[in-house]
């Protein structure tokens, strides 16, 4: 079921907005944003809708405070 969603997301905030003259250019645009947004950025139900970056931050600040309680 993930993948729909995932595939889903993918299409409507990027594929559908724009327009690719080659395949190649499509892999390369489509592999960028996954990296470069969709991964890093982009809110995620799993990480409390944060973006994976802030979610791990918080992550290790939580247990660099542990470790000093």
């Amino acid at each position: 079921m993930r993948r729909l969603r995932y595939n889903s997301i993918l299409k409507v905030e990027y594929a559908h907005r724009h327009t690719f003259a080659t395949r190649t250019e499509a892999r390369i645009g489509i592999a960028t944003w996954i990296t470069d947004f969709y991964n890093t950025r982009r809110l995620h139900s799993v990480c409390s809708f944060k973006s994976p970056i802030d979610y791990e931050r918080e992550y290790w600040v939580s247990l660099t405070t542990g470790l000093a309680a």
